[in-house]
């Protein structure tokens, strides 16, 4: 298998005031293509930051990260707005979705942002939505569906633009044991389709379900 995201050394430092908060403490951490992985960890534990790097939402205070070969930090920031919008697919635990806009048309927001055209941005998030059974539900508004509905709509729109990697952050944190079990059934389903899919959670029943799993713990990671 090829790598495809490869952290190197990677340390985060914020600062607050005088103190220095080290979220990442030299990680290192290879993922290879169409692998599907579990970071888990405790609550301030590093995991989330680590996503946010390896999705280029954050840079690293020190090390590299190479992304399908290229040292990402050598990238500018309008190439690597389209390597976010083209290559990677982000399922958040808050699902993020726009309240005023129906379930097709939060789907579609990634591929308006890509300028797909309008006939080729429909056809992909209807089957985008048929893939995670919400095609009957379309022209429904978030606030008309439930949490597990809302997530699956989430998922939806991450994996619409056809996306290498999907980063997952706590998919199923708000949802009820059927819609976790659904979901997790989306995730595989994707996996088995040769995505590259990286999940954070701090559930190690869910993370059971993922190829490799990698526990983080104080900025680290830790057998």
């Amino acid at each position: 298998m090829q790598a495809l995201i490869e952290l190197k050394d990677i340390c985060k430092v914020y600062t607050r005031g005088e103190k220095s908060i080290h979220a990442l403490d030299n990680i290192s951490l290879t993922v290879n293509e169409g692998e599907f992985v579990a970071i888990v960890g405790e609550s301030g534990s590093g995991k989330t930051t680590m996503m946010n790097i390896i999705g280029c939402l954050d840079t690293p205070t020190s090390g590299s990260y190479f992304l399908a070969g290229q040292e990402t930090l050598q990238i500018n920031e309008p190439r690597i707005s389209k390597i976010r919008n083209r290559q990677i697919g982000f399922i958040f635990q808050g699902f993020n979705l726009v309240s005023s806009l129906s379930a097709l048309e939060n789907v579609e927001l990634p591929l308006l942002y890509r300028k797909t055209e309008k006939a080729e941005r429909r056809a992909l998030a209807l089957e985008a939505l048929d893939k995670v059974g919400l095609l009957s539900r379309q022209n429904h508004r978030p606030g008309q569906m439930s949490g597990g509905q809302q997530q699956r709509v989430a998922i939806a729109r991450a994996v619409a633009s056809k996306p290498d990697i999907i980063l997952a952050d706590e998919p199923t944190g708000n949802l009820d044991y059927k819609s976790c079990e659904f979901v997790m059934e989306v995730l595989r389903e994707l996996s088995d389709e040769g995505k590259t899919l990286i999940l954070i959670t701090h559930d190690k029943n869910i993370a059971s379900q993922a190829d490799r799993i990698v526990s983080v713990s104080d900025g680290r990671i830790v057998l």
